[in-house]
């Protein structure tokens, strides 16, 4: 660690400052204290033949010629003392010598003060020098306060420096979107190229879309590749306290960019400050606005910043000011969207560089089993699967930890502690092989990959279903059974047991919000194709408060009733796929009451063959039951299994098999 000297001694003037204080204050209440009785040349002498004394102090004044007593008598108090001034002269001398030797009192001699220069200048000079210093102290930390008030207005963009340089081999899965910067990064390094046909390089380039798909990733990857200066800040850096200070900022921003251009600048999240203007209710904000139309004029006002590049970053393009988005300052849009499963592949492998993963992980299946994933999903992915390895003691990143870590991501850990009846294991059971029926038996709905009973988040049990292919768009068929997917659990529920329970609202939840968008988004019911909601998104209050619908009460009661039919068919043909399908909705549900959790090939197994696995098949550990484990346990008589959770059971039961190899 590199210490500042001058920072240093910066930090330790007022403490010695204040040290020099207390001094001062300490010795001044002992003055106050002290009780100090002036005796005369003849009360003196009267105070040694009477031996009063008690003890005496003499200090010689040679420019007075005469000394100067002080002392104590028998009868003083501890605080009080005498002085006296005596002629300087041996007949007094000799008198005091006298009276000490005969009335044995402490007798001491001091050196003149005076007859010494260092302490001369000490006593004389250090209270002047000490009252100097404190005023030199105060001033200088006066200026020191006006100073970072001057500094108010400057700008907080910061330059980036080289240590963690990104270039685009860092970027994966943008491949459209770097295309689309590239031009940037030429216009940088060859400006003329494109000013000889008249071509004018965009003064900004506005990234959107939802959060982690690597927006200021690739702003930074630019700065790399083009290798000149790359300012950057937050839209909130901007917004202060007091009226006028972020647009003095964006003034500040731009005069440094223009001493460094060509150059990059980019803004973070500009939506908290590029707003739009004059929406009141949850809009309004004299301090924004002002700061919005400097940046406006900055970017294409009067002024000229030649060699200045914009690169914003915003997730909620909705809200920004249209004057921020036409052509002369943020000419170009790009939409940075979640990777498909060639981008999430190329994104795994970026992030598993420095991970060590076991021969059978293949990065293209976990890119298939990851729908909608960003790429900071994920990065989280493989960094949650590669802590789950060390916590299991593995050398290698298994399939099995990228599971887990995947069941994480999207439901929390999983609450093997947590002790649930068997009625309850036996409804969520039958209601998850409700999914998983639907999901086998309906042509155009997703495949199951997954089906467990054990609790995760606020579920007592989950499918994942994911698409056989990735869509743009949805059919009216894709949909329908998408809805009657998601009815299956509650319909499993009625055909089983005859009741139904609260474990389906989830469901409801999804199935209601695709049935209303049918109806009165996509046109896909008997009122024809006319739109008449808007997906819904974030609310800007200033803007959307006030909208009212464009669509009469008669409307709405009929919205409501497609709605209806549309749910009512797809729980009618849930119970019947169901009551056809009952032996095999029985044979999934027994099943994960045993092992609790079935992959996609463990499912695919079983349909085929009516039974899991045999018991001379191998089964991993980790898709074992907790029943199941405590079962092997007690057969190879490990001591206390009954009170062990999952993980630690399969501990156990992996050093028994490695002790048994050894004793081989």
């Amino acid at each position: 660690m590199v210490i500042n000297k001058k920072t240093m001694k910066r930090g330790l003037l007022p403490y010695l400052f204040l040290l020099l204080i207390m001094l001062g204050v300490f010795y001044f209440f002992n003055v106050l204290n002290q009780k100090v009785n002036v005796l005369n040349y003849n009360e003196f002498i009267d105070v040694i033949n009477n031996g009063e004394i008690e003890e005496l102090t003499l200090v010689p004044r040679e420019r007075a010629k005469t000394y100067e007593v002080e002392g104590k008598l028998k009868d003083y108090a501890e605080n009080e003392t005498f002085f006296a001034r005596l002629p300087m002269s041996e007949e007094v001398m000799k008198r005091l010598v006298e009276a000490s030797e005969v009335q044995d009192f402490t007798f001491e001699t001091e050196a003149d003060p005076e007859s010494s220069s260092l302490l001369l200048i000490i006593v004389n000079v250090l209270p002047f020098v000490l009252v100097i210093g404190a005023a030199f102290f105060l001033v200088s930390k006066q200026v020191a306060g006006n100073k970072s008030s001057m500094d108010f207005g400057k700008s907080k963009a910061r330059l980036s420096s080289d240590k963690n340089k990104v270039t685009f081999k860092d970027v994966a899965g943008l491949k459209e979107e770097k295309e689309e910067v590239s031009e940037l990064i030429d216009f940088l390094k060859n400006p003329k190229r494109f000013q000889k046909l008249g071509a004018r390089i965009p003064k900004g380039v506005l990234l959107y879309g939802p959060p982690g798909t690597g927006k200021t990733l690739l702003a930074r990857a630019v700065a790399g590749e083009a290798n000149v200066p790359f300012y950057y800040i937050s839209g909130s850096d901007f917004v202060e306290l007091f009226v006028g200070v972020g647009a003095s900022r964006v003034r500040d921003m731009f005069q440094q960019a223009k001493r460094t251009a060509p150059c990059l600048i980019f803004i973070d999240e500009i939506d908290a400050v590029g707003r739009q203007r004059g929406t009141g209710l949850g809009g309004g904000h004299d301090e924004r606005e002002q700061t919005l139309n400097q940046l406006l004029t900055e970017m294409d006002g009067f002024g000229t910043n030649e060699g200045i590049i914009i690169i914003a970053a915003t997730n909620r393009p909705d809200v920004l000011d249209p004057a921020l988005l036409r052509p002369g300052r943020f000419d170009r849009q790009v939409t940075v969207s979640l990777p498909d499963v060639k981008g999430r592949e190329e994104i795994l492998r970026v992030h598993a560089r420095n991970k060590v993963l076991k021969e059978n992980v293949t990065l293209e299946n976990i890119a298939k089993r990851t729908p909608g994933y960003s790429g900071a999903d994920l990065e989280n992915l493989l960094n949650e699967a590669a802590l789950l390895a060390v916590r299991r003691n593995k050398d290698a990143i298994g399939m099995s930890e990228i599971d887990e870590a995947s069941d994480r991501v999207l439901m929390g850990p999983a609450k093997t502690s947590k002790k649930y009846s068997e009625s309850d294991r036996k409804l969520v059971a039958y209601h998850e092989s409700g999914h998983a029926v639907l999901g086998l038996k309906l042509n155009n709905a997703s495949t199951v990959h997954k089906v467990t009973i054990i609790p995760r988040g606020g579920a007592g049990g989950y499918n994942m279903m994911l698409p056989s292919e990735e869509k743009i768009c949805s059919t009216k068929t894709d949909l329908l059974e998408q809805i009657t997917g998601l009815l299956a659990g509650r319909v499993a529920e009625e055909v089983v047991f005859g009741e139904i329970t609260t474990g389906a609202e989830n469901d409801f939840s999804k199935a209601t919000k695709i049935a209303r968008s049918m109806v009165t988004e996509y046109g896909m019911s008997d009122l024809g194709p006319i739109q008449l909601e808007q997906q819904e998104g974030s609310v800007f209050l200033g803007r959307d408060y006030n909208k009212s619908r464009n669509f009469s009460n008669e409307v709405a009661h009929e919205i409501d009733t497609e709605m209806r039919k549309i749910i009512d068919a797809c729980y009618q043909k849930a119970q019947k796929i169901l009551k056809e399908n009952r032996k095999l909705l029985d044979l999934i549900a027994n099943t994960l009451l045993e092992y609790e959790t079935l992959t996609k090939e463990q499912i695919d197994y079983l349909v085929e063959n009516g039974h899991m696995p045999d018991d001379g098949e191998e089964v991993p550990l980790e898709e074992m039951s907790l029943t199941k484990l405590k079962e092997i346990a007690k057969e190879n008589g490990i001591k206390g299994y009954s009170k062990m959770n999952k993980a630690e059971l399969m501990k156990e039961l992996e050093n028994e098999d490695s002790s048994k190899e050894l004793d081989k």
